[in-house]
């Protein structure tokens, strides 16, 4: 969806809501020019029980972690974010959306050092579908492991969701396009399964859920979590410190994604090779719908998982 498409008028940006068209910076921007700047990725739910945000507590606190390492200071205090973001939400009378909040380093000097560059705060929503398409989440999809490999941790931090990192991303998303996949799959440094551009894998094998450990160069993915604990739920074994072979890929009986923006969704082939059926297994099925399930209603179980907008 473009945003000229969205019934969506504002944004909150450091401290202030702002028109959608007035919420700009300027063009020399650190975080432009180096890619200087932490994000995260956030789904708000229509639930039985009125609009909640998933997660939020864990996506709020990766975000403050990812800036770390890049010696930034949110100046806003992590509740002070929590409030604007549901401010927002019930300014727009948004139920079911799609949640960015960004950091970066602003407008002051040029250079790499950005410790002289203000810190900027936004966070924006805006109504999103499925990432990967609706027919996805029931057909799967058909991805190509891409020629860009996965940077080590000793290059980037691969724990933190860093803008400038994600180039990586985007060129292994516009290679799988360009050659006619949804998406792709990108190796690590030592030729395991990392994860996708913007998601996590899972591997289904003789009933059993494998899943990359974090020390395969991949992120530690809040729709992973729970997807580990629902499988756990669900009496599935989880071994969540899996490395797994290309090789590996091409013979498990399922695959599939998970991330805020995919969700839960199947993978029909890998470099045109048929993954199990070809279409949505019994295992991603059921998780699938058990997450879908969670994500409408709410329950108790999960409750934690959730931050009410109305509240």
């Amino acid at each position: 969806m473009g945003f000229d498409e969205m019934d969506v008028d504002t944004i909150w940006i450091d401290g202030e809501f702002q028109d959608w068209e007035d919420a700009q910076v300027h063009v020399l921007t650190h975080g432009l020019h180096y890619g200087t700047g932490v994000f995260e990725g956030v789904r708000c739910y229509d639930t039985d029980d009125g609009p909640a945000i998933f997660r939020w507590e864990e996506h709020l606190e990766r975000f403050y972690q990812s800036a770390k390492p890049y010696d930034m200071e949110i100046p806003f205090e992590p509740e002070a974010v929590t409030e604007a973001t549901l401010e927002l939400l019930r300014r727009e009378e948004l139920e079911s959306c799609y949640i960015r909040p960004i950091a970066f380093y602003g407008y002051e000097e040029l250079g790499l050092n950005p410790s002289n560059c203000p810190v900027s705060v936004a966070v924006a929503a805006w109504p999103w579908g499925a990432y990967l398409g609706e027919e996805a989440l029931e057909e799967g999809v058909d991805v190509a492991i891409s020629s860009w490999r996965k940077y080590g941790s000793d290059k980037i931090p691969t724990n933190a969701k860093t803008t400038g990192a994600y180039v990586n991303s985007v060129l292994a998303s516009l290679e799988a396009r360009g050659n006619d996949y949804v998406e792709a799959i990108l190796l690590n440094e030592a030729g395991n399964v990392a994860e996708g551009p913007g998601e996590n894998l899972f591997l289904v094998r003789d009933g059993e859920i494998h899943t990359p450990g974090l020390s395969e160069a991949n992120l530690d993915g809040i729709t992973r979590r729970s997807v580990i604990q629902l499988a756990r739920d669900l009496g599935y074994t989880v071994h969540d410190d899996a490395a797994i072979s290309r090789g590996e890929l091409y013979t498990a009986d399922e695959l599939f994604f998970s991330g805020t923006a995919a969700e839960v969704t199947p993978i029909r082939s890998v470099d045109d090779n048929q993954i199990g059926s070809g279409t949505k297994g019994p295992v991603t099925d059921e998780i699938q719908a058990e997450f879908f399930d969670v994500v409408e209603t709410m329950p108790e179980a999960y409750a934690d998982w959730f931050t009410p907008v109305d509240a």
